[in-house]
């Protein structure tokens, strides 16, 4: 039996774990499962690779992206350039290490993406952050970070959000966990009120479908894009990784 899974900490809910038992099922997949291993802490990992030997790939979430890297044998020219891997390819012993993050991110934002759309706000710092970056980059758009800390030149404080800033960057990706269930009626603090129709908010969180950020963005019109779409593409180009070669 293939084994594959999720690490990550606290995995209260799993879209990875849903989605791959789903698959195997529709797709007559029978000699694979899909497991969660919820780490408490990073270095449980090297137990785990002991203890389940069936093991060929993982994926990681929050808070682990940044985390898993020191741990990999092996790291893609994406992960070496993000600093985060989200997917993990387990053979002979050596793990292998992936950023899938960036491809479903990616196709997922072209598809509402205008011409307009020049200059981004990138909420948080973490691990998917760096792969949005990944992406701004490669799609020439200029981006600040928006956090609590402020540790970079190109990063800004929630305070200093103000009208003219919201309105100059009208492309805005929240990639924190703030509003994720079961914190529903939480949101990052920008001045919504500057939003416009030209403005396009991502929410990376899928659950719940609709958090308030992307609520209080359609509420002024602005065009809105919740994780879900992305995580499926990166769900597949795990699957993908995990079965070549």
């Amino acid at each position: 039996m293939k084994k594959f899974g999720l690490i990550g900490y606290p995995l209260s809910h799993s879209f990875s774990q849903k989605y791959f038992t789903e698959k195997f099922r529709k797709e007559n997949i029978h000699d694979c499962v899909y497991e969660n291993f919820s780490l408490p802490d990073i270095e449980q990992i090297s137990s785990i690779l002991i203890s389940e030997p069936q093991l060929q790939g993982l994926n990681v979430t929050i808070p682990y992206k940044e985390k898993i890297i020191p741990f990999l044998h092996f790291k893609n020219d994406v992960v070496e350039k993000t600093g985060a891997c989200n997917c993990i390819k387990i053979k002979n012993g050596k793990l292998y290490g992936y950023n899938t993050d960036v491809i479903g991110f990616e196709i997922s934002l072209k598809k509402k993406l205008k011409d307009y759309h020049k200059h981004a706000l990138i909420l948080g710092t973490g691990g998917a952050a760096k792969a949005v970056e990944y992406v701004m980059k490669k799609s020439g758009i200029d981006y600040k970070f928006v956090s609590r800390k402020v540790s970079s030149d190109n990063t800004i404080n929630y305070g200093d959000l103000d009208e003219s800033i919201i309105q100059s960057n009208t492309l805005i990706i929240n990639t924190a966990p703030i509003g994720m269930y079961p914190n529903v009626d939480a949101y990052p603090n920008i001045p919504y009120h500057a939003l416009t129709a030209k403005h396009y908010l991502f929410d990376l969180i899928y659950n719940p479908e609709k958090t308030m950020f992307l609520q209080k963005g359609e509420e002024h019109g602005a065009a809105i894009q919740n994780g879900h779409e992305m995580l499926i593409i990166q769900a597949e180009e795990s699957w993908r990784i995990w079965n070549e070669g």
